[in-house]
Formats: structure tokens, C-alpha cells, sequence
């Protein structure tokens, strides 16, 4: 029976509020974004040859023509072009049995046509004889299953912030399309099925193909990226050309040396600090000069060793210290390697060679103060007991108050080289290098700090740190990364700038990787020396640059226009990393907990 009951006031209210629950409920989820609000453009507008979408312009072109040969990676240049496009690419695998039909009947025509020609006492065609060999050759191939034959469609969708870019993006893909005589359209109000087939969604709405065998598909490898990556070595960072990481091994090169070059900001200093913690990851021993500070924190994050130079430290280091080395041609050669050193080191410590005003060069020593010099240290040698004998090199090094010693008995300059010599022995600059050495530098990560020396002193410093370090590279060989910040100090400077260069010549025989870093490039590049140390190293990398040495670098690396505008103009790590021949567009990345320890920014230092 039907229930005519009435409803109560009650239940009627409740069943209103259900109601008005339901349409709140549905109001509101309505108003939710959803995930294809969030990732779908505002509008989207097609045109005859182009298409908006959003506020980004594109145009699909399509390849309808071929040369007769394909070489392998013909589409390089277009994979590695630095703009953004998408590339898609349609195989579809055709019967053997029915291109082989086809193949014959083509033949058969093309012979038809040859003997006509002949007939009527035409010359000969050369294009129709080409075709008759191309396709008999691959009908023998086909026939014994050495080919397949295959559709292939091939589609380029180009991306633009205004239309002028585009048609200027257009050019430089169709200049390129064109080198390689290959021809390609604008897909004429067809730019909707365009930018669908382009799509990674495996829609072929073009449907505009050509017949090509395995060989000439296999030569259109797409994976031809322009990538620095190895299945061993270090993340420096994200290729921007393609998105692909820059993992490489810098001891996998013929040398391990590296420059890097950059105007003060642009991220030198954390592009080192980031390379030289993962090299510890992987086993690497890091050795760093640095003249500003830089590295202490991450020196006391990796549990190094933080050796700091200054005249009231307790550290001494002796540059009359000899290497313990263990190969016997290197250990006879040990102390005559070292005699020299010490030359070098000698005349940076009295002034160094000066440029007169008519532009001669003044040595530091003439040429009796080099001999009187030459017999002094090896007089002060043998008084400790070292001669060229390997056996006696064990002894206990003499120093520089020895050698003032022997300089101030001598006949002839002696005297006098002792005076100019008598600042670092008992005057302002006595103590730090004039005493038996106490540093040790058995740790994964050592670092010099001189930024507490004396601009005069600072130069003669770096000369001595970086020959006692040559000393233990010498004695022990390890995977090692030596870096020199800083490094025009010494370019100043032909004896050290001779000693740095000696090191990047002979660094790759024990298997150290020299990094030399600076941000005064037109000085570093105008002495003959700096431009050796370039040569001599195996990478580079160039950030930021100022306007006036773009020019210089430009000449050096042999750079493009494009390369030369975005070297004034990078953001801050950006740049172009050189790797042997090879060369990309880098962004250099570091996690949150790399970039909290390798940081100089001094706004982001105060907020940690």
C-alpha cells in the first residue's frame, strides 16, 4: 500500500539541508584546480602556418626530400641546435615480399625507359642509371634478408616568444636542412595535425613518409647529442643544449688539467669547491691554494686539513726540502730538479725580473749573482751532508739561514746577496720560510690559506707551498687534484708563472690534475706562459665573462658569434665547459646540502 504520510517540519528541514549540502558539495568541487587546470595552457589558436599556445608561438615543418646518401648522424646538427624544438620520428616497417614486387616492376620500367633512349640516340641518362643500380642493389640485399624496408616520417616543431623568432629559428633549420639537401615544408594549414604528430603521444596525423632501408633509418640516429657523459666520473652539471648530465672523468683525458676562467661573482670559486667534494666521493686527494679564505668551511665539513700561513702562525715550510722518491733516475735527479726550483724562487724573493721604461727586462740577478747564487746552494747542500747521491738525501735539509750563512763567506756577490737576502732570515719576513718544515699534509682534502701574508710576500708563498706539494706528488703517486686559486699572482711573475707551467707539463706523469683558476684574464692570457697552461689543459671552463676579455678568449677557444654574445651574459653558473674537442652549454648544479657548504655568497652564509 502507498505511504501517504505526511512529512514532519523536522524531516522536511533535514531534507532541504541535505539537498543544499549536496549543491555546496558540487560548488566546491568544481571550483577545485585539478592537475590538467594546473599543466594545460590558458588558450590555444591555430593558424594557416603557425599556432599560439598560450603565450608561446610554434610551427611544424615536415622533410619530404632526400639526397641519394645519407651519412651517419646527418641529423647531429639539428639535435644539438640551441633552440627549443621537438623532433618526432615515424618508422613503419613495410613486407618484403611487396616492396620486392614493387622493385621489380620499378626496374623493369627504368630499363624500358634506358632502352627507349637508346633507340632514339639520346645520350646517356645518368640519373636513370643511378636508379637502376640503387634499386637492383637493394633488391639483392632484400633477397637474402640483409635489408628491410621501412616508411619513414620525419617531423621538426619549432618554439618561438614572438613570430619574428620564429621565422628566424625557421631559417636556421631550413640553412641547415639545406646543407644536407634535405628538403623540407611548412605544414600549410595542417598545423594542428602538426603539432599533434609532434606530441610524445604516438600520432601520426601528417602521414607524409618516404621509402628508406635499414641503412639510410639506422644513419638517422637521434641519440647524437653533443653529451660529456662516462659511466665513471663526477656530475659538473646539466648540459643545456639537450638536458642531459655532464658526468665525466677528467683523468679519462689525455691530461687532467684544468682553467677556469671568470669575472669575480660569476661561480668559479663554487664550481671548484662542487667538483672538489665529489672528486673526494670517489677517492680523489684535493690540495687547494687558497689566497681569500674560501675553503675553510669545507675543509672543516670533510675533516681536512687547514693549514694557515701568516707571520705569527707556527707553521714553517722549507723550500730546501727534498722529495723522498723511491724511482732511482727520479732520485737522482732530485736534487739538481730542486736547485733550480730554488734559482726561480731566489730571484722572485729579491724583486723578481722588472720591465724598464724603454721595455727591456732587468734580470733580478746578473749574471755573476746567478753563478756566486748557483755555488752558494750547492755548497750549503753539501755542508748538511747532500750531494748528488741519492743515499744522502735522507739527511736533514739545510735552510735559508744556512744559505745566508754560506752567501755572507763568499768571495765576490756573495755579501751583498746575503743583505738583500737578510729580510726573510732575521728581518720583517723571518720565521716562515727559514726554518725546518712542520707541515703535514696526509689527508684527503689540505688547504693552504695565504690570504694573512703580505701582498710582496703572498706571490713568493704560493711559489714555495706549491713546490713542497710537487715534492710529495713526486714521492707518492695518488689520484690528486691540486687547485691554484688565484692564479694571475703568479702569472705576474715569469720564474713562478715558468714553475706553474712546469707543473701542468708534468702533472698527467703523476697522476695529478692541476686546476688553476683566475679572474684577470688579460693578463693570464697575454704572457706566453699562461697561454702554455691553457694548452696544456685538457678542459676549460668559462663563465661570466667581462666585456674586454670575451675578445681575448674568443680568439684563444675559437668561438662562435652566438658563443661570444652569451659569454658577456650568462647568469651566474653558467658556462661553456671544454672537455678535449668537445664543448656544451653548462648549468652547474649542487644539492641544498652541497650548496650550505660550498657557498660564498655572503647574503646566503648569514641566513645558514
Amino acid at each position: 500500500m502507498p505511504n501517504n504520510r505526511q512529512l514532519s517540519p523536522a524531516e522536511i528541514a533535514a531534507q532541504t539541508q541535505t539537498r543544499e549540502d549536496a549543491e555546496v558539495q558540487r560548488a566546491f568541487e568544481q571550483g577545485i584546480t585539478t592537475l590538467r587546470d594546473l599543466i594545460s595552457p590558458s588558450s590555444i589558436e591555430f593558424f594557416t602556418d603557425h599556432f599560439r599556445l598560450g603565450t608561446k608561438y610554434g610551427r611544424t615543418l615536415y622533410v619530404y626530400g632526400y639526397p641519394r646518401m645519407l651519412f651517419t648522424g646527418w641529423l647531429s646538427p639539428i639535435i644539438n641546435i640551441d633552440e627549443v624544438l621537438d623532433v618526432s620520428m615515424y618508422i613503419y616497417p613495410v613486407d618484403t615480399g611487396v616492396v620486392m614486387k614493387n622493385l621489380r616492376k620499378k626496374v623493369t620500367q627504368l630499363e624500358a625507359s634506358m632502352d627507349v633512349n637508346a633507340e632514339r640516340g639520346k645520350v646517356r641518362d645518368p640519373e636513370l642509371e643511378a636508379a637502376i643500380s640503387d634499386a637492383e642493389e637493394l633488391r639483392d640485399q632484400l633477397q637474402v634478408g640483409a635489408e628491410k624496408f621501412f616508411r619513414f616520417g620525419l617531423y621538426v616543431t619549432l618554439w618561438a616568444d614572438s613570430l619574428d623568432e620564429l621565422r628566424f629559428v625557421q631559417q636556421k633549420i631550413e640553412t641547415i636542412f639545406g646543407q644536407l639537401m634535405v628538403f623540407s615544408k611548412v605544414a600549410s594549414s595542417q598545423q594542428e595535425q602538426g603539432m599533434n604528430s609532434t606530441l610524445p603521444q604516438c600520432t601520426d596525423q601528417l602521414q607524409i613518409r618516404r621509402n628508406m632501408n635499414t641503412g639510410a633509418i639506422s644513419t638517422s640516429f637521434p641519440f647524437t647529442s653533443a653529451d660529456l657523459t662516462q659511466d665513471n666520473g663526477i656530475l659538473y652539471g646539466v648540459n643545456m643544449h639537450n638536458n642531459g648530465l655532464v658526468i665525466f672523468d677528467r683523468f679519462s683525458l689525455e691530461n687532467a688539467n684544468m682553467v677556469v676562467f671568470a669575472k669575480s661573482g660569476a661561480g668559479k670559486s663554487f664550481t671548484v669547491k662542487l667538483e672538489c667534494l665529489r672528486s673526494m666521493m670517489i677517492g680523489s686527494e684535493i690540495i687547494i691554494i687558497d689566497p681569500e679564505n674560501e675553503y675553510q668551511k669545507l675543509s672543516d665539513a670533510v675533516g681536512g686539513s687547514y693549514i694557515r700561513l701568516s707571520l705569527n702562525s707556527d707553521v714553517r715550510i722549507n723550500p730546501f726540502d727534498l722529495p723522498k722518491v723511491v724511482d732511482n733516475e727520479e732520485a737522482n735527479d732530485s736534487l739538481r730538479a730542486n736547485l733550480v726550483t730554488l734559482h726561480g724562487l731566489f730571484r722572485l724573493m729579491l724583486g723578481g725580473n722588472q720591465v724598464a721604461a724603454n721595455g727591456q727586462v732587468v734580470p733580478a740577478l746578473t749574471a755573476n749573482e746567478e753563478a756566486d747564487l748557483d755555488q752558494a746552494l750547492i755548497d750549503t747542500y753539501a755542508r748538511a751532508g747532500i750531494t748528488s747521491d741519492p743515499l744522502t738525501h735522507q739527511s736533514t735539509p739545510p735552510t735559508i739561514m744556512n744559505l745566508y750563512d754560506t752567501l755572507l763567506h763568499m768571495e765576490g756577490t756573495g755579501p751583498q746577496l746575503a743583505q738583500r737576502l737578510r729580510k726573510y732570515t732575521t728581518g720583517t719576513f723571518a720565521g716562515i720560510f727559514s726554518q725546518q718544515s712542520n707541515v703535514d699534509i696526509n689527508n684527503q682534502m689540505v688547504v693552504f690559506n695565504i690570504r694573512d701574508l703580505e701582498d710582496e710576500l703572498r706571490p713568493v708563498a704560493m711559489y714555495i707551498v706549491l713546490s713542497h706539494i710537487w715534492n710529495v706528488v713526486r714521492a707518492q703517486q695518488k689520484k690528486r687534484l691540486l687547485v691554484v686559486d688565484e692564479a694571475w699572482q703568479l702569472m705576474k711573475y715569469d720564474d713562478s708563472a715558468n714553475f706553474l707551467f712546469s707543473l701542468a707539463k708534468r702533472a698527467r706523469k703523476y697522476y695529478l690534475g692541476l686546476t688553476t683558476i683566475t679572474q684577470d684574464v688579460e693578463d693570464f692570457m697575454s704572457s706566453k706562459m699562461g697561454r702554455a697552461i691553457v694548452a696544456n689543459s685538457s678542459m676549460q671552463l668559462l663563465l661570466k665573462q667581462s666585456p674586454s676579455a670575451v675578445d681575448v678568449l674568443s680568439d684563444v677557444f675559437k668561438l662562435t658569434d652566438e658563443e661570444k654574445k652569451r659569454l658577456a651574459n650568462f647568469p651566474v653558473g653558467q658556462g661553456l665547459f671544454f672537455a678535449g674537442p668537445n664543448h656544451v652549454h653548462i648549468q652547474i648544479i649542487a644539492s641544498d646540502t652541497e650548496e650550505k657548504l660550498i657557498t660564498t655568497n655572503p647574503s646566503e652564509k648569514s641566513t645558514q
